[in-house]
């Protein structure tokens, strides 16, 4: 468990946060609870990763995904995008990937409650890997040429809940020699192919946009400066279609489908182990889905966290027949971990999702979300972000 008041210190260092402001509006962000989970258990989480990325880099595999996705996501980036997050639960025979984002969030908040445990040697490792990881971004879309200026990018940024880690690395960025804004897309202007921000040219966008095609008119001038090759975004629409549709994992958990696409035997072994399986769901398969929908969670093929899923058993007639329309997908259940953390001097039981944050198919930080209820939620006194580490 942190101390208090080393959190305080950690989430404070350099440009202060408020903290107690952020303990008053985020009570259940970070857990007091830390998790330690079994060397093995956590190699198989990265095996899985590398599987998973080794299918995505086939080609045949990338035109069946890029089939489905929007006209943005058709250009060829060199930039791999950052921050992918691998969300798994523990299940008896092992881990089970839930999902796969490209706009990951908490990053630096973990790294921050890496130093409330007194592990302040390995967050600053990780956020060292976080700054070389934007600058290899840069490098891979623009060679040697240097990286001055980062935006930071979502829709009114300070009323995001984690608003705070917006600032936590523009601290990072400037204290690493890169200038950093944080800022809505209303606040761009477009000058030909560049992109300013108060008269100043933005180098690269760290994109935390949910907009992941980039086709809402309110991101008409960085789609089209991107477009025009003239700013780095990253995470970028193509890395969302590859990695983070859900109609994917339909792929990735079909054996025929892994035969089809020539993935090795030994690959498709770990896949299948690690990916439950997943269905898209359409009007003919109706019946059969209410019949056996205690065995599945719904989740909309282009949502995000938890926004729009249902568990199959809470499921009403009238929801479910508006999921049949189609655009969702169906994936087996896997009842996540429960672990026991103390609230209040009372043990309670906290259900557990792992997140894996991956660049290059490297695992960088393996993180927990504590939570009780359906999905995770933030809103669970005792809950909310917990550190990993091997057992």
């Amino acid at each position: 468990m942190f101390d208090r008041q080393a959190l305080k210190a950690a989430l404070e260092e350099g440009a202060p946060l408020d903290f107690e402001s952020l303990s008053s509006s985020h009570p259940s962000l970070f857990s007091p609870a830390e998790l330690h989970i079994a060397p093995a258990t956590l190699q198989a989480m990265a095996d899985l990763v590398a599987a998973i990325e080794s299918v995505i880099a086939l080609p045949a595999y990338q035109q069946r995904v890029l089939a489905w996705a929007p006209a943005s996501a058709q250009k060829p980036v060199a930039a791999r995008s950052v921050f992918f997050g691998y969300d798994f639960h523990l299940a008896e025979s092992g881990p089970r990937l839930i999902e796969i984002n490209t706009n990951a969030g908490g990053g630096m908040l973990n790294s921050r409650l890496l130093m409330a445990h007194g592990e302040t040697e390995a967050a600053r490792r990780v956020e060292q890997a976080f700054v070389a990881m934007f600058r290899e971004e840069w490098r891979l879309m623009r060679g040697a040429a240097p990286l001055k200026r980062i935006a930071i990018v979502d829709e009114n940024p300070d009323r995001q809940y984690l608003a705070p880690e917006f600032e936590l690395f523009r601290q990072l960025f400037e204290a690493n020699g890169i200038a950093a804004v944080i800022a809505d897309p209303g606040e761009f202007t477009r000058d030909g192919n560049r992109l300013l921000y108060r008269g100043e040219v933005v180098d690269l966008i760290y994109n935390r946009l949910t907009d992941f095609s980039l086709d809402a008119a309110a991101n008409a001038d960085i789609q089209a400066v991107f477009a025009a090759d003239g700013v780095v975004v990253t995470p970028h629409p193509r890395a969302h279609a590859l990695y983070a549709d859900k109609r994917n994992l339909v792929l990735l958990s079909d054996e025929a489908t892994l035969i089809e696409l020539d993935v090795p035997a030994a690959t498709r072994r770990t896949l299948l182990a690690g990916i439950p399986r997943t269905v898209a769901v359409g009007t003919a398969e109706g019946e059969r889905f209410w019949a056996e929908r205690k065995r599945w969670f719904f989740k909309p093929a282009a949502g995000f966290g938890s926004r729009a899923a249902y568990r199959g058993d809470k499921l009403t007639k009238r929801v479910f027949e508006e999921i049949c329309q189609g655009g969702y997908i169906a994936q087996q259940i896997v009842p996540p971990s429960e672990h026991a953390v103390l609230v209040e001097d009372e043990m309670q039981l906290m259900k557990a999702d792992i997140r894996a944050f991956v660049y290059q198919a490297e695992v960088q930080l393996f993180v927990a979300r504590l939570y009780q209820g359906q999905t995770t939620n933030f809103r669970t006194p005792g809950g909310g972000f917990a550190p990993v580490f091997p057992a």
